[in-house]
């Protein structure tokens, strides 16, 4: 029997798939069994449990390990070289120091997560989180609070971003599917993205920041404490973080630009975020290295202590991806979306009910986003809706998209891993956080679906 040839019973499935979870959260957070081992034998008994042929396994196993470390391997790998630059040349304490001096310590917080907004909105996520974490962790230094305090508030920035504003990935996936005008969405996803953040990232962050204390991650620890007078220029260390953010944001304009042929292909190559972060890298380097006294010995010394943790990062992260690729391959996307269709549900109650159970049961989101809204754009009469209400329904299936990240999403995985936080402290902390974004983009949603 062939890969694509293999759809489970649903039953068998579903109980496949449940007992696995719970297999998983026991080996982790009970046995203490390391989360690689525990989630690739969880991995293995959802695919066993649910029929699926040994042959099919293993090669679902290996493709969901590739398609895993495809996108993100050489992101977290550069970002961990920069964020190792940063730490140590004192350039993350540098505008940790400059946000807290403008913005005043209590709203240090905003301003991080107005920066993952804003950035959210032209880069992947896993790129937005090691460009920008460094700067949460800078902050967490020199104020010794929680590392939630501020990190929650920029991954939050960065997912509603993502979510819910063009030219993001994520909206504009989702809404080329359902014919939604990009204008259209960013009115609409603007002021959903601003209120998902208010209360995803800067009132829970003051919640689980004040009574879950997570301190600095052993290898920002390490790292020396710089004197103030030693710092380098926040306007260099601005420019030199912007750099990524600057020709990842032209790649995704370029398209949109009439009359720039000649320099389209040398906008999308500086562009591609692997590119932009090894120039990153090397400006660094040399602005934040070389022009400070380090010399080539001692800027190697300090890549290579950046990563260490990154080898473990990545393994988790690919374990987790691997039990997203079984569910998908099993059908469990084929499952979910035929049992809402015909429930009689509000049109945007049912987008976001597709999205976020397929987000639930598979964890990847932007998987979810295209099932969700191929299920949506294939039912009558959706095609004939308004303009704003298709634009609703965007942020329906983008909210319920990024709700109920688990430990079968990726994500989930990388920020744990990040943060250096247990599973436990991961769901109380970036779970509710991703859970609080998804229900006011439906909230939202249905608010503008009641008047269009």
């Amino acid at each position: 029997m062939t890969e694509a040839a293999f759809a489970a019973e649903p039953s068998r499935l579903l109980i496949a798939a449940a007992a696995g979870i719970v297999l998983l959260l026991l080996l982790i957070i009970k046995f203490k069994l390391h989360p690689v081992l525990s989630l690739l034998i969880s991995a293995l008994v959802i695919g066993l449990g649910a029929g699926m042929p040994i042959p099919t396994l293993v090669s679902t196993v290996e493709k969901g390990a590739g398609e895993t470390l495809q996108g993100i391997v050489l992101l977290i790998g550069l970002g961990s070289l920069f964020g190792g630059i940063l730490e140590v040349s004192g350039g993350a304490q540098c505008v940790a120091q400059t946000l807290i001096n403008r913005f005043g310590e209590k709203k240090a917080g905003i301003a991080l997560g107005i920066t993952g907004l804003v950035v959210g909105t032209t880069v992947f996520f896993e790129a937005g989180v090691v460009i920008l974490i460094p700067l949460a962790f800078g902050l967490a230094r020199k104020t010794k609070k929680s590392t939630l305090y501020y990190v929650i508030p920029l991954l939050a920035g960065l997912a509603t971003g993502f979510a819910f504003i063009p030219p993001s990935a994520g909206s504009v996936l989702v809404a080329n599917m359902l014919n939604v005008d990009l204008g259209i969405m960013i009115a609409v996803g603007v002021p959903v993205g601003i209120l998902s953040l208010i209360f995803s990232g800067i009132l829970w962050s003051k919640f689980i920041g004040t009574r879950i204390h997570t301190g600095l991650p052993l290898n920002i620890q390490e790292v020396r404490e710089e004197e103030e007078a030693n710092l380098p220029a926040f306007s260099t260390v601005l420019c030199i973080i912007l750099v990524p953010l600057v020709l990842i944001l032209c790649n995704t304009l370029s398209a949109y630009i009439p009359g720039i042929d000649t320099i389209r292909p040398a906008l999308e190559f500086l562009g591609t975020p692997f590119v932009a972060l090894i120039i990153a890298v090397l400006s660094a380097m040399y602005f934040l290295g070389k022009k400070h006294g380090y010399d080539g010995e001692q800027l190697k010394k300090i890549m290579d202590r950046s990563l260490r943790p990154t080898g473990q990062i990545l393994l988790v992260i690919t374990g987790g991806g691997i039990i997203r690729w079984v569910l998908q391959d099993c059908g469990m996307c084929d499952i979910i979306g035929p049992a809402l269709e015909k429930s009689g549900l509000p049109l945007v109650l049912v987008a976001f009910l597709i999205a976020a159970l397929i987000r639930a049961s598979v964890g990847a989101a932007v998987v979810a986003m295209k099932m969700a809204a191929g299920i949506m754009a294939a039912m009558p009469g959706v095609a004939g809706l308004s303009p704003v209400y298709l634009a609703a329904m965007v942020c329906a299936i983008n909210g319920g998209a990024t709700a109920f990240s688990h430990v079968n999403d990726s994500g989930f995985w990388l920020v744990s891993s990040l943060l250096e936080i247990d599973e436990k402290t991961t769901l109380k902390s970036w779970t509710m956080m991703e859970t609080i974004i998804g229900f006011t983009g439906l909230i939202c949603a249905i608010v503008i679906s009641l008047f269009a």
